[in-house]
């Protein structure tokens, strides 16, 4: 049980890109608190402004929030009710904070969380793939091995996945996607949600692939990818026992041609078991 003396740590979401998404409860916690964390206060300070709100505004980010999570639960301690908001949507989704409602709860002070935007779940009720369940990955790794490995992980995952991705990678992790799925498992790509230029691409990997090459306005902006997830299969294609195959057959062959046996013993692509054959004798 909370002490009724302290404060309220309350996590607020604010809008992904139309301002007038945010809630009118959002609004009386921003003025009502005593103190905003924010993840960038230059960035919050002009939703602040837009709102009226003039409170104490200050900065907690991913590279401070181990430091500043003491000092914001001895105001709590002390009766201050404080409000935690990210850039943009619901804090601690890829955003930071975790550690310091980890704390607080574990502190017994009290957390009370809002409901309001979130890029997940905009984009999945409006992209047409199942709903029902579904496997939310955060962002992609930056480097091509590592994001590969990321994917070649996911290959048999049966849920939608959900990924977030920036615009300067958005080719990359396409063309990466197709190499691990293969071209047609179908994709949607959410871009610019809430805003003047929301666009959904959807199709087969491929198609969403030459939709964004062809069209470079279709690589700004913030994105969401969803990917269907895999259709239950035999065990012959399972990925692990393809690559048990590959592995014997490497003893007596090259890889090119151990990958192209057995991707045809096992009904896989001959590009996704090269690849992982390559980033596991890197890794």
């Amino acid at each position: 049980m909370a002490d009724a003396s302290c404060g309220t740590l309350y996590i607020v979401p604010t809008p992904i890109g139309n301002l007038a998404d945010i809630s009118e409860r959002a609004i009386a916690v921003l003025r009502e608190v005593q103190a905003i964390a924010a993840e960038d206060t230059r960035h919050s300070g002009q939703l602040l402004q837009h709102l009226g709100v003039r409170n104490e505004l200050f900065a907690l980010h991913e590279h401070n929030e181990r430091q500043r999570v003491e000092a914001v639960m001895a105001r709590l301690r002390s009766g201050d009710s404080i409000a935690l908001i990210s850039d943009a949507g619901t804090p601690l989704i890829s955003d930071p904070g975790y550690v310091l409602v980890q704390q607080c709860r574990a502190a017994g002070l009290k957390v009370v969380a809002l409901p309001g935007p979130c890029a997940i779940t905009t984009a999945l009720s409006g992209a047409g793939l199942p709903t029902d369940r579904f496997s939310f990955e955060g962002f992609l790794p930056a480097k091509g091995q590592q994001r590969r490995k990321v994917l070649q992980a996911l290959i048999s995952e049966p849920r939608t996945m959900v990924f977030y991705e920036s615009p300067h990678r958005i080719v990359d992790s396409l063309a990466d996607l197709l190499t691990v799925f293969g071209a047609e498992r179908q994709l949607v790509l959410a871009r610019e949600l809430t805003k003047q230029f929301e666009t959904y691409l959807s199709g087969s990997i491929a198609e969403v692939q030459q939709l964004v090459l062809a069209d470079s306005n279709q690589q700004r902006g913030e994105m969401v990818l969803m990917l269907a997830g895999a259709v239950p299969s035999s065990d012959d294609d399972d990925p692990t026992a393809a690559m048990a195959t590959l592995n014997l057959l490497r003893k007596e062959l090259p890889l090119k041609k151990a990958a192209a046996l057995a991707a045809e013993i096992h009904g896989l692509r001959k590009n996704t078991l090269y690849q992982l054959a390559l980033d596991a004798d890197n890794a």
